[in-house]
C-alpha cells in the first residue's frame, strides 16, 4: 500500500489570495451552506486564519508521526488538516513542528485533536485550529497513517487540494472544482451585503429590506397596535 500521495489538485495564487480577503462564514453562505466543519474545531487563538490548499493527513489513535512526514513533504501554502482516529484530547502537535512548519511554508494546522505550547506557538504567529489545548502527550511515533488520502473532518469530507479556509467564525470546505465559482459567488456576497449595510445605517429595517413581513404575516405574526 502507498501510504503516502505526492500528487494532489493545485489552486492558483490568485484565487487564494482573493478568498483569503473573504469571511469563512461569508464563504460558507454563498456555497449554498456547504462544506461546513464543526464548531468544536476552532482557532486555538483569536485572530487566527487559514487559507490554502488541504493536505490531507490520517494520524493512528494516539500517534503523530504522519504529521512529521506531512511537514516533510508540504508545498509551500498547503493546509495540513489532519485526524486523529477518536483521539481528541492527546496534543499531537507542538511548537518544535510549528518551527519546522513554519520553515517548510506550511500555512496552518488543522486538526480534531489538541496541541500543546500554546504561548509559543502563537508568539511565533503559526495558525492552528484544534479541538483545544492539552499537556497530554502523544504515546509514541510507531503506528502509519495515510498522506493526501480523502478524509472526514468534522462532518465534511475533504479531499486532497481542497481549499480550507476558517476564521473566528469556523472553517468551510471549498471543493477544488468548485472555487472559482464559489470565489464569484462570494465576492457578489460581499457587494451585497456591503449595500445592506448602508441601507441598515440609513435607518431602514431588516424586515423591509429583507422584505420579511409577507413571511411573518404567513407565520400569523399578532402585533399590539
Amino acid at each position: 500500500m502507498i501510504h503516502v500521495l505526492k500528487k494532489k489538485k493545485t489552486i492558483s495564487d490568485s484565487i487564494i489570495s482573493k478568498f483569503r480577503e473573504i469571511g469563512a462564514a461569508t464563504v460558507y453562505e454563498a456555497s449554498g451552506r456547504q462544506g461546513y466543519v464543526s464548531h468544536l474545531v476552532k482557532p486555538m487563538r483569536s485572530g487566527m486564519k487559514v487559507c490554502g490548499p488541504a493536505l490531507t493527513v490520517q494520524c493512528m489513535p494516539n500517534d503523530n508521526i504522519m504529521l512529521d512526514k506531512a511537514i516533510e513533504v508540504a508545498d509551500r501554502g498547503d493546509v495540513i488538516i489532519a485526524v486523529t482516529n477518536a483521539e481528541p484530547e492527546y496534543a499531537f502537535w507542538g511548537s518544535n513542528m510549528s518551527v519546522a512548519a513554519m520553515t517548510a511554508g506550511v500555512d496552518a494546522l488543522v486538526i480534531d485533536g489538541c496541541v500543546r505550547d500554546a504561548e509559543e506557538i502563537a508568539e511565533m504567529g503559526f495558525n492552528v485550529f484544534c479541538r483545544g489545548v492539552s499537556m497530554k502527550r502523544w504515546s509514541g511515533e510507531s503506528s502509519l497513517g495515510l498522506i493526501n488520502y480523502p478524509i472526514a473532518f468534522g462532518g465534511a469530507v475533504v479531499e486532497p487540494g481542497d481549499l480550507v479556509l476558517g476564521d473566528d467564525d469556523g472553517i468551510v470546505i471549498v471543493k477544488h472544482s468548485e472555487c472559482e465559482e464559489i470565489l464569484k459567488k462570494s465576492l457578489e456576497r460581499v457587494e451585497a451585503e456591503k449595500k445592506k449595510v448602508i441601507a441598515l445605517k440609513s435607518g431602514i429595517s431588516s424586515v423591509e429590506y429583507d422584505n420579511l413581513q409577507a413571511d411573518l404575516d404567513r407565520l400569523g405574526l399578532v402585533e399590539e397596535k
